[in-house]
C-alpha cells in the first residue's frame, strides 16, 4: 500500500504542470508533505497526513503577529496553530 500512494504522487509530480505557481500554505508543498511521511513513517502516517492536508491547506486560515515575540503563526481551519517556519514564504 505504501509504494501505491509513494507512485501516485510521483505520477501527480510528472504530469502535473510546471509552470503552475504553488498555491499550498505550508512551506513545503502538500505533495512533498505527504510523500516523506509515507516514505518515512508508513502507510498509515502518509493516509493521515492525506487527511489532515486536505482538511486544513485551503482558505478559512488565519495569520496573527503574537505581540510578546513578535513572532507569525498560522490558526488553521481546524484550529491548530503553526509556527512561522511551517507558513509558505509568500504568506509572511
Amino acid at each position: 500500500m505504501k509504494i501505491i500512494i509513494l507512485n501516485l504522487i510521483k505520477l501527480y509530480w510528472f504530469f502535473k504542470p510546471k509552470k503552475k505557481s504553488a498555491k499550498c500554505i505550508f512551506r513545503k508543498n502538500c505533495s512533498n508533505y505527504i510523500y516523506d511521511k509515507t516514505f518515512n513513517e508508513g502507510f498509515i502516517s502518509g493516509i493521515k497526513a492525506l487527511k489532515f492536508r486536505i482538511n486544513n491547506c485551503k482558505y478559512g486560515f488565519e495569520l496573527f503577529v503574537n505581540p510578546t515575540d513578535n513572532k507569525t503563526y498560522m490558526i488553521l481551519p481546524n484550529k491548530d496553530v503553526i509556527n512561522e517556519k511551517e507558513i509558505a514564504e509568500r504568506l509572511l
